[in-house]
């Protein structure tokens, strides 16, 4: 018998239909162990659903899922103990106070009492809910409740996370803390599959990404292999025919050159594609060697924006 881990989400094929709806069609992918994997794509692309699925709060119509190695159709116990998830919605229980939420959540678990205290007073100070533990759920802002959202997935200590859309509506301090979280959580071991349209903070946080389309698998890869695809780069310079002269000693072709129009007062701005992101750090070497005073130099948009952009998906009307 294989000794190794079994990866953290396993999915083969997984389908879900509503009536006519077919939300999820023959989907697979795999979410590793100390990893954050992202999950992209349009609205009403099945990601909700596949999480409410991985979940163990929906069954699929076919094919298989495994949480650590368990069933959620069989091994529920076992998979909702594994299982941290955050809606992205916080749900019921706002007659109940902040801490009250979470010892309801403990106890669901069973948790002993002097662990869940323990615990409860570690998460409240961990997503800066400590003032608001004597708070009725129902008077907190979107912001705060998707803190206490988060604090109730992570209050059993959960192998795996599951969040969908957790940083919406969190100031930047907040969203700057939930990536110190959930980094955290994968460098100790864990597993965490999350989906959001923030693309440029979701890219902060993961280590690889799936792409979604029309409820399959349209793509995957890591943040450094998208890192090696051509993008398009943003160049900055405080003079124009500084900016020029540089380029044409670097040998770049003007018809790679797209101007930026109108181009903003004081300075020169031109975009051009590159191969990768060792082409770029040449390109600004020589730039700077021939004198091109650069004052700005960097992709015109994030590696996951730039993927997703490029794909049929954000392609077709209506999609974004």
């Amino acid at each position: 018998m294989s000794t190794a881990e079994p990866p953290g989400i396993q999915v083969d094929g997984v389908s879900r239909a509503f009536g006519a709806v077919q939300a999820v069609a023959g989907l697979s992918l795999t979410a590793p162990q100390g990893q954050v994997t992202a999950l992209v794509g349009p609205n009403g692309c099945g990601k909700s659903t596949l999480m409410l699925m991985l979940a163990s709060l929906l069954a699929p119509d076919a094919g298989s899922i495994r949480i650590l190695g368990h069933d959620p159709q069989v091994d529920t116990d076992a998979t909702r103990r594994a299982v941290g998830w955050m809606p992205d919605q916080f749900g019921a229980w706002d007659s109940l106070q902040v801490a009250e939420v979470l010892e309801v959540m403990g106890r669901a678990y069973f948790l002993p009492r002097p662990q869940l205290r323990e615990r409860i007073g570690v998460l409240l100070e961990q997503l800066d809910l400590a003032s608001l533990a004597r708070t009725p759920a129902h008077v907190l802002s979107r912001g705060q409740k998707q803190r206490l959202g988060l604090a109730r997935a992570l209050v059993h200590a959960p192998q795996v996370l599951i969040l969908d859309e957790p940083a919406s509506g969190l100031d930047p301090a907040a969203r700057k803390r939930l990536l110190g979280i959930v980094r955290g959580f994968a460098a100790d071991g864990g597993t965490v599959l999350v989906s959001s349209h923030i693309l440029t903070e979701l890219e902060e946080m993961a280590d690889r990404v799936v792409f979604m389309d029309q409820g399959r698998q349209t793509g995957q890869a890591s943040l450094q292999e998208l890192a090696e695809r051509p993008q398009r780069w943003r160049v900055r310079s405080l003079d124009a025919s500084s900016l020029w002269r540089a380029l044409d000693a670097a040998g770049v072709h003007r018809g790679r050159v797209h101007r930026t129009d109108p181009e903003p007062e004081g300075y020169a701005e031109v975009t051009l594609d590159l191969p990768d992101e060792k082409v770029a750090a040449l390109l600004l070497a020589d730039l700077v060697t021939h004198d091109g005073r650069i004052v700005g130099f960097g992709p015109a948009a994030g590696r996951l924006e730039s993927a997703y952009l490029a794909s049929e998906a954000a392609r077709r009307q209506g999609a974004l």
